[in-house]
């Protein structure tokens, strides 16, 4: 089996494994942050940790190329930790199982972290090497990029001397991004009201998985299934029906991810329990027609579970139910001025019970801001109609287009002289950090690009082996076409 340290381009490759083997999911980035600044004190590279953990490390410029304008190759520390059901695997202690599969790098049940793991590799390969030709050069390495983009917002202005940034979190080779949705987190809060069950019931748990799930930008458009949706209609549609009484709710982990797995308790009439089983294997039945293209394993699951002491009151489990299943999921809206880009949409990303309440949390995002505050107002009209409450979060700007960007022309141009073909300029349905950069360095010339990454956010993540080669070739070839300072 090839081992990834030995894939080309080898010093990219090599700092990825490292990554791998160093546990750092979101907000649990010190081991990997505390590596890479052993490892640049040793190379006596300049070093700054700003009061959040964001790292910049500098790099004089190669000789003859003192004149450049200064540039800063940018990715994130941290990583989206998912895996499968059935995987045995703690983020914050053991190393991400990578492996190659033909002209693909994977992992073993988990997500890989290519997202943000190569852009990462790349730079930090990029300052240990003697042979790449670079002007004035700072790498940037922002913490919590995945779960609140902590790191973005705390960054100063001041800590950055470049003049360009060149984002390394886009995931698609052969796309340039030059601008992406800004987005805000939404929790609903649904009161709970808990009484005695019906001591003859019989209890069960009913589960969902087998979904793709994915990133709930990047992916949003592909009509692929939400677990707490699928679930919610199953209750909307046949709880009365079979008189069920709900003990919780659970799904999703990550409001930047479509849920892949959602489970429901409940108690029902024994004389139920066959027209239960039975709707259960017609509603899946029913799923896998629908999402026969865009997800078609769904897979449903009942199990006996000992009885509750409690169960939902009956007002309280109509209005969760109600809820849920009137609650907006996936794309809101699609852009009139980017063809073929989502420009509103709306993830409904993790369920959880609690004692008094069910949380709903969900990620809005959107290229406009009155895209965003249309789904704020909807949201909040919702739950006022059904007495719930909202609250909204960490509300990110987006990254406004420039098709007169200088350093957007500078890849453009370079990518086609080495391929031989015209680029795509894109913007992405996603929440990179140029946006917030912007608001400390308001005339700082950004662009993002990546290699290809497929199914980013979900146990099925992987990156494409020949286009890390191509990113790299374009990302050295524009490192030395920087032009000189005005």
């Amino acid at each position: 089996m090839t081992a990834l340290h030995e894939l080309q381009p080898q010093a990219l490759w090599q700092w990825f494994e490292q990554i791998c083997a160093i546990p750092h999911p979101s907000k649990h980035e010190q081991a990997l942050s505390q590596f890479i600044q052993a490892w640049a004190k040793d190379k006596q590279l300049a070093l700054v940790e700003d009061k959040v953990g964001n790292l910049i490390i500098r790099k004089p410029a190669t000789p003859g190329m003192e004149n450049r304008k200064p540039v800063v190759l940018q990715a994130h520390l941290d990583m989206v930790p998912q895996k499968n059901a059935d995987k045995v695997h703690d983020f914050e202690t053991d190393p991400i199982r990578a492996y190659v599969d033909g002209d693909w790098v994977t992992a073993d049940g988990t997500t890989l972290g290519a997202d943000n793991g190569i852009g990462m590799a790349s730079a930090l390969a990029v300052l240990g090497a003697d042979d790449i030709k670079h002007g004035p050069l700072e790498v940037l390495l922002t913490i919590d990029e995945e779960a609140g983009m902590t790191g973005a917002f705390g960054l100063e202005a001041g800590m950055l001397n470049a003049e360009i940034l060149i984002n390394t979190d886009s995931e698609q080779e052969g796309e340039i991004y030059m601008g992406c949705a800004g987005g805000v987190d939404a929790q609903i809060t649904v009161p709970m009201a808990w009484q005695a069950p019906e001591p003859s019931n019989s209890a069960f748990s009913l589960s969902l998985s087998g979904l793709k799930g994915g990133h709930s930008g990047v992916n949003i458009h592909l009509g692929r299934g939400n677990a707490n949706k699928l679930l919610a209609r199953f209750l909307f549609e046949h709880g009365d029906e079979l008189a069920l009484e709900l003990t919780d709710f659970s799904g999703g982990s990550l409001r930047n991810a479509i849920p892949r797995e959602a489970s429901v308790g409940f108690m029902l009439p024994p004389e139920n329990v066959a027209r239960l089983h039975a709707l259960v294997t017609q509603f899946q039945a029913m799923v896998r027609a629908e999402l026969a293209i865009a997800d078609p394993e769904p897979l449903l699951s009942l199990k006996e579970i000992p009885a509750p002491q409690q169960v939902m009151s009956e007002e309280a489990q109509n209005t969760l139910i109600d809820l849920l299943h009137a609650c907006p999921n996936g794309v809101m809206r699609m852009s009139d001025d980017v063809p073929g880009v989502t420009e509103t949409s709306l993830n409904v990303g993790v369920i959880s019970t609690d004692k008094e309440a069910v949380n709903i949390l969900c990620l809005i995002r959107s290229l406009i801001d009155s895209g965003r505050s249309e789904v704020e107002g909807i949201l909040t009209a919702l739950t006022n109609l059904a007495g719930a409450e909202v609250e909204f979060s960490g509300a990110y700007p987006g990254w406004k287009p420039d098709t007169a960007s200088p350093v957007m022309a500078i890849v453009r141009d370079t990518y086609q002289d080495i391929y031989h073909k015209e680029p795509v300029i894109m913007v992405i349905h996603a929440g990179l950090e140029c946006g917030l950069f912007k608001l400390p360095y308001p005339d700082m010339d950004m662009v993002s690009i990546g290699p290809t990454i497929r199914y980013p956010h979900g146990p099925d993540e992987m990156v494409n082996i020949t286009t890390v080669g191509q990113y790299w070739q374009l990302l050295l070839a524009v490192l030395e076409r920087i032009p000189e300072k005005d």
